[in-house]
């Protein structure tokens, strides 16, 4: 990864030593921050709205782009950890963005899994799994090809979620929902089968709005 320049965060342990001055975990070195190092920002908008922890970080090891990014969740107190690198110098924000992006990661499998079986197989040989991974990751890029059609671009207001009372646009779940009612027709009209679809996702929408509400109601704009 260091050869591409791009950079890039890695997650850590609690347990890792870190050999500053002194030898020192990394929970311990989190211990050891003044209030005034920890920034809150967003780590990206989850499925509730924005994701805002509280980030410090620490210089590590003998490059001038090493760092230790640690976050702490603002209600448990929980803290995470990650190994940072970059070819140039970048603000904390970026580092922050960069670690973000592991939650749509883990989305893209977590709906693999519930939407396309990615994880329902039974096989002994290399090629048999290979052709079933093949198959739902295949599967998967249709339904969200599907997707990114119908949906308009993203709003670039932050709180547009807490005003709109617009129905969510089209999901993985609700394409697929609709396709196995095509291939497979319910005792219903179609009509009928669209009407509970948009039912569906402007309930959804309420919920999103109400999240949305929640979060950002003691969260700074900027």
């Amino acid at each position: 990864m260091r050869e591409s320049a791009d950079g890039f965060p890695d997650t850590a342990s609690r347990d890792v030593i870190f050999r500053l001055l002194t030898p020192a975990r990394a929970d311990t070195l989190a211990g050891r921050l003044p209030a005034t190092a920890w920034h809150r920002q967003s780590a990206g908008n989850g499925a509730k709205g924005p994701r805002y922890y509280d980030w410090a970080w620490i210089h590590i090891g003998t490059g001038s782009h090493r760092h230790l990014l640690i976050r702490r969740n603002r209600s448990t107190g929980e803290l995470a950890f990650y190994l940072c690198w970059s070819p140039t110098e970048v603000p904390l924000s970026e580092l922050v963005r960069v670690a973000g992006a592991r939650w749509s990661v883990e989305e893209c499998f977590q709906a693999a899994k519930s939407q396309v079986g990615l994880d329902h197989y039974q096989v002994r040989h290399w090629t048999s799994w290979h052709r079933h991974i093949t198959l739902a990751m295949l599967a998967l890029a249709f339904l969200t090809a599907l997707v990114a059609d119908a949906t308009p671009k993203p709003p670039a207001d932050t709180y547009h979620f807490v005003r709109s009372r617009d129905p969510i646009t089209l999901t993985v779940p609700e394409i697929r929902h609709l396709l196995a009612a095509v291939f497979n027709p319910p005792a219903v009209t179609a009509a009928r089968l669209l009407h509970w679809s948009n039912w569906r996702r402007r309930h959804q929408a309420t919920a999103r709005r109400s999240h949305y509400r929640r979060r950002t109601a003691s969260e700074p704009a900027g």
